[in-house]
């Protein structure tokens, strides 16, 4: 029996009512869609029915892929296409899985609470990375196919003339046609005629825009029945789609749409986030528990506030941010928000524009303490980084493989350039002019800091400049989680520092020595010298040789007395300003006959500047004696002894004395002027410590340059006096 058309005025009440259904789930699908956290619902039998994009996004699958899903009761192993389950850790509620691409994943699932029987919500939480997958996923060819082939909805593929090119089952079935013998008519001879003119403007409006949707009467069952329809077109192929409904499937479709519109309403109520519901003005309609919670007030306080009343202070970029909203229809930002209670938040929020509906929907999560937590964080890197940069010390953190960070006073000790991370280990670290011997020495502190958490190394760096620096390396192993941090310290003065104190205190045990033991030989050796003297007169055989011998070797020893009572007790000295040339010149001349007996030469190079320097000048000769003798007897026979004198600026008089020996080497240039240190075999050391300690009492200072082989060259710098 055939049935009975409803009439244009009833069918005209039915649409509207199923278009105002339509909307209500589209919208209740859109919030579903827009939560932030991943959801899914199951039936009574654990069947996936409904996936937002939050949970299509973790698992990387369509929401069709999704309705083919199901979890198993006893087990909660979870069966979803292309998705392989590793593990399953029930106490935990947790599922080790394997996405289609081959990315293992952790997810948590938690139950929320439903008043529906035979439904359950779960929510889902990636717990291997903070990250969620933003990227659609595409759907397959195959996957296409195979929804095509089995929706229920009717669908046909035809070309621009309208021939049938294909048919899925549900059409064939709506026609009681099979499908070879539906393909190549022309879908014109199955529409109403009375639609015919509609159905060619609905195609030439799919031409324009690329899809339209709209209503038709088509032949069905013997008679004709109104369809729903949507049509769309692949210009590249120049086919068009169509996808037909029954329109007496509306009363299906109003139970289906009230039953979603019951569960989005308890999703909604049972969000985490505050969802919040505004008009054009900014007044709030609609709030959940999770909003009341978080703007700190009842839900009957909440509706018909202004949205705006709650943003703090900067009312310039909350209006910014409403401006972006208005063109984009969507915005994602954050806010300061001042509560009734005084409180201070820092809310993220998510808005949509529904235009139609003349309403927006905003979503809102708290991050008040992750902005503490950054704040802090801020502000210790900035005291950290201070004092990294502020510190005297060099200071570089490093681990294994790479330095982290050296900050300016490290770069300026190891004089490298600072361009970011160094590439390299620590002991890698790029010295100019370092060499292999230096990175040995790094490795080797780096093991020891390892054996024992912490060490301290001294190394002598040598430099491009020929500067060898003395670098004390203190390192603690592992201060943070694989970081290791070192302190760097140049002890070049330092050392020297030590080295000149060590040669202070021996020079004051010398002095207090010299003290009782000049005055305990002088006394003997007056007695001595009387008698040698009487007895040389009364001697009538002629021993004149070894008298002369036992007189010169007591001059040596009244000598070296004479010079350890200078260093025993202050002189009293009477300083002038006098001129070096003339002093350089009497004490050469003095030393002239000796310099012949050793057939040595010696040259004077004195220069005509004013070389006036205040002075003790009996002293400055008793220096230039010391050491022009020095240079005369380690001279070879024949060569020169050069004296030259030089003003340097307004600072120096400098006094050179070269002479053509054997050189000294490093090491024993570093003891010069050590008590009782001396190169000579018959030498005591004191002389030279004697000409050191005379002109630092000048302020002045003396340098010596040498090298085996090539001589040796002393400078003498004296201070010139200051006019007036």
């Amino acid at each position: 029996m055939k049935n009975v058309n409803p009439s244009q005025q009833d069918i005209s009440i039915y649409q509207k009512e199923i278009d105002q259904l339509n909307r209500q789930i589209d919208d209740f699908k859109e919030l579903f869609d827009s939560l932030s956290d991943a959801y899914i619902m199951l039936n009574s039998e654990n069947e996936i029915t409904h996936a937002n994009q939050s949970a299509c996004s973790l698992f990387g699958l369509s929401s069709e892929e999704f309705l083919f899903g199901r979890i198993l009761n006893d087990s909660q192993k979870i069966y979803l296409p292309y998705i392989t389950t590793i593990q399953i850790l029930k106490h935990r509620n947790l599922w080790i899985i394997q996405l289609k691409k081959g990315e293992i994943k952790h997810i948590e699932y938690q139950e929320t609470s439903s008043n529906r029987v035979g439904l359950r919500i779960l929510k889902l939480q990636d717990v291997t990375s903070p990250s969620i997958l933003s990227d659609k996923p595409i759907v397959p060819m195959q996957l296409f196919l195979d929804v095509f082939k089995y929706a229920v909805d009717s669908i046909i593929i035809y070309d621009k003339n309208g021939i049938i090119m294909d048919a899925n089952d549900s059409f064939c079935k709506m026609l009681g046609k099979r499908k070879k013998d539906i393909i190549g008519d022309n879908i014109r001879g199955i529409i109403s005629p009375k639609n015919l003119l509609n159905w060619q403007e609905g195609i030439e409006k799919v031409n324009l825009y690329g899809s339209f949707s709209g209503e038709v009467e088509m032949f069905s069952d013997e008679e004709f029945t109104l369809f729903k329809y949507i049509t769309s077109t692949n210009k590249q192929n120049n086919l068009y789609m169509s996808i037909f409904r029954n329109m007496s499937e509306g009363m299906v479709m109003k139970k289906r749409a009230e039953k979603s519109e019951k569960v989005f309403a308890e999703l909604f109520d049972h969000s985490m986030d505050a969802i919040l519901f505004w008009k054009e003005d900014g007044t709030i309609f609609q709030a959940n528990e999770a909003a009341c919670k978080i703007f700190e007030s009842t839900h009957d306080e909440l509706i018909g506030s202004i949205i705006g009343s709650y943003v703090y202070k900067n009312h310039q970029n909350f209006k910014t941010v409403i401006n972006k909203f208005e063109e984009r229809g969507e915005i994602r930002e954050e806010l300061f928000f001042k509560m009734p209670n005084g409180q201070i938040k820092l809310l993220e929020f998510t808005g949509k524009k529904h235009h139609a509906e003349g309403y927006n929907l905003t979503i809102f999560r708290n991050v008040s303490e992750r902005w503490l937590i950054e704040t802090e964080l801020r502000k210790s890197e900035w005291k950290f980084r201070k004092i990294f940069e502020g510190s005297l010390d060099g200071m570089i953190l490093w681990t294994n493989d790479r330095i982290i960070d050296i900050n300016h006073a490290g770069t300026n000790i190891l004089g490298i350039v600072k361009n970011g991370s160094h590439k390299g280990s620590f002991e890698r670290i790029n010295i100019p002019n370092s060499q292999k011997e230096l990175i040995n020495l790094l490795h080797e502190h780096i093991e020891l800091a390892i054996q024992s958490e912490s060490e301290i190394s001294t190394i002598a760096i040598p430099f491009e400049n020929g500067e060898v620096k003395h670098i004390e390396f203190a390192t603690r192993e592992n201060l943070y989680v694989g970081t290791n941090f070192t302190i760097i310290r140049d002890v070049t003065e330092k050392l020297a520092m030590e080295e000149q104190i060590r040669k202070s205190d021996t020079l004051h045990v010398v002095g207090e020595l010299a003290a009782g033991i000049a005055h305990e030989i002088r006394n003997p050796m007056t007695a001595i010298k009387g008698f040698i003297q009487l007895l040389q007169n009364s001697v009538k055989e002629d021993y004149t040789t070894y008298f002369n011998v036992i007189t010169s070797e007591l001059q040596r020893i009244e000598t070296i007395i004479t010079e350890f009572l200078f260093l025993a007790k202050p002189q009293a000295l009477k300083y002038s300003n006098q001129d070096v040339n003339v002093i350089v010149k009497e004490t050469a001349d003095f030393l002239e006959a000796q310099a012949m007996l050793n057939n040595i030469q010696l040259k004077r190079n004195l220069t005509k500047d004013n070389c006036d320097v205040f002075c003790e000048g009996n002293q400055l000769k008793q220096v230039l004696i010391n050491i022009i003798k020095n240079a005369i007897e380690v001279s070879n026979d024949g060569s020169f002894v050069i004296i030259n004198t030089e003003r340097i600026n307004d600072s120096f008089v400098k006094i050179s004395i070269i002479d053509h020996g054997p050189g000294i080497t490093e090491e024993k240039l570093r003891r010069l002027g050590e008590p009782f240190y001396t190169t000579k075999e018959r030498g005591t050391g004191l002389g030279l410590m004697v000409s050191y300690k005379i002109i630092e009492e000048h302020k002045g200072y003396i340098e010596v340059e040498s090298e085996a082989g090539k001589g040796a060259t002393f400078h003498i710098f004296l201070p010139i006096p200051r006019e007036g």
